[in-house]
C-alpha cells in the first residue's frame, strides 16, 4: 500500500489517497479532472505523483 497528499504536487490541496500505485494514479487523474479541471494529465505530472508516493 502507497499513500499520496496531492498538496504535495499542487500547493493548497488537502485530497489524500491510499492504495496500489495503479490504484493511486486512477484515483488522481479523476481528482484533476473534477478538481483542478485537467482534461488531460500530463506524462510529467504522472511522474512527480509517482515521485511523491510513500508507503502507507
Amino acid at each position: 500500500m502507497k499513500a499520496f497528499r496531492c498538496g504535495d504536487v499542487v500547493p493548497g490541496c488537502a485530497r489524500a489517497f491510499t492504495g496500489t500505485e495503479d490504484d493511486i494514479l486512477a484515483q488522481v487523474a479523476q481528482h484533476a479532472q473534477h478538481d483542478h479541471g485537467l482534461a488531460e494529465i500530463p506524462a510529467e505530472l504522472v511522474v512527480q505523483v509517482r515521485g511523491a508516493m510513500v508507503p502507507a
